[in-house]
């Protein structure tokens, strides 16, 4: 603590005390082997690492648009790696797993009132289960795990990490904003190598990467300190660093940034589509909007936007996903 000294000493002792529990919320690691063995999506051997990552991309969706915070969002995935690595699941019953992760998470982290009814969960998520197969199967997640609304994550030491470093009296103005740390540490979770690291060498690896692009050298400093600090090995932060960097090039990447044109399907009852191709031509016709009231500087193609209302929410990352969260360093790294 003699190099922390300008950090309080509650701050420190309660890092030491998550780092002794994190092991308690890991996936397991025979699991996580499994999960890499299955290499299809629809592997007879359970989900894929692949089908995973598809799935909590597809939550961290969900969580955009239902605001849900990051929190629900870390909560989810966690939930979803310790479960799929305890239990063998067939790849067909994933969505409902996916989707019972996060309705569990927001139960426990959001205020009652923001909790998504479970039939608008479903719907929105363009699931084929029902809302008692969602509530059996909450269930069953909720009795394996033994769920705990106070699970150690990767986003509680970020969190810690985030409030060491801000109580300094030296360098704060170097330090990146807390949301722009929780956007990278979401794209890392959609990525299955770091369901392997540790939550407090993950989150650490995370801001030590961010401070060496900002060539934060004082900051840098005190991450060596934190890392003695928690006996975390050199190799091992160096490793994760690593790793932390090369998926946030991938996100900058032209590739990923590629919108997803996936187009939400309406079903509906026979009733229904009948009373709707009957209104069809029963609308009357808008009155044409004179070309004076339109302002000369736009273009036809300004309004092709409003076309897109139709886009599936599980199409493409939530709005944090786009790259001003992400390093400045990776603006010009393209596949």
């Amino acid at each position: 603590m003699r190099d922390l000294k300008g950090v309080d000493s509650v701050l420190l002792i309660e890092l030491k005390s998550c780092c002794a529990k994190e092991y308690n919320f890991l996936p397991r690691e025979t699991g996580l082997k499994l999960m890499e063995s299955a290499a299809t999506e629809t592997s007879s051997s359970g989900v894929s690492a692949k089908s995973r990552d598809t799935r909590v991309e597809e939550l961290w969706t969900l969580t955009s648009f239902f605001g849900y915070s990051t929190q629900t969002f870390v909560q989810a995935v966690n939930l979803l790696d310790r479960f799929l690595t305890i239990m063998k699941v067939q790849p067909k019953h994933l969505p409902c797993i996916g989707v019972s992760c996060l309705h569990i998470a927001a139960k426990m982290v959001e205020d009652e009132s923001n909790v998504s009814p479970t039939h608008e969960l479903i719907r929105i998520s363009q699931s084929k289960f029902t809302v008692s197969d969602l509530c059996r199967m909450e269930k069953i997640i909720s009795e394996k795990l033994s769920v705990e609304p106070e699970a150690v994550t990767a986003l509680t030491f970020l969190h810690l990490y985030y409030s060491a470093f801000t109580s300094l009296p030296a360098g704060r103005e170097e330090i990146p904003s807390i949301g722009r740390l929780e956007a990278q540490l979401k794209a890392c979770l959609c990525r299955f190598v770091f369901s392997k690291a540790k939550p407090s060498v993950l989150a650490l690896s995370l801001i030590a990467q961010e401070f060496e692009a900002l060539q934060a050298v004082m900051l840098s400093k005190i991450v060596q300190q934190i890392q003695r600090h928690l006996k975390i090995g050199h190799s091992e932060l160096l490793h994760w660093k690593e790793l932390v960097a090369k998926c946030m090039t991938e996100y900058r990447s032209s590739e990923c940034n590629k919108p997803d044109n996936k187009k939400l399907v309406w079903i509906v009852s026979r009733r229904t589509a009948q009373n709707l191709q009957a209104s069809h031509f029963s609308v009357p016709g808008l009155p044409t909007i004179p070309e004076r009231s339109w302002d000369e500087s736009e273009s036809e193609d300004s309004c092709e936007d409003l076309s897109s209302g139709e886009d599936s929410p599980c199409g493409s990352l939530g709005s944090d996903g786009e790259g001003a969260f992400f390093p400045s360093t990776f603006l010009s790294c393209r596949k």
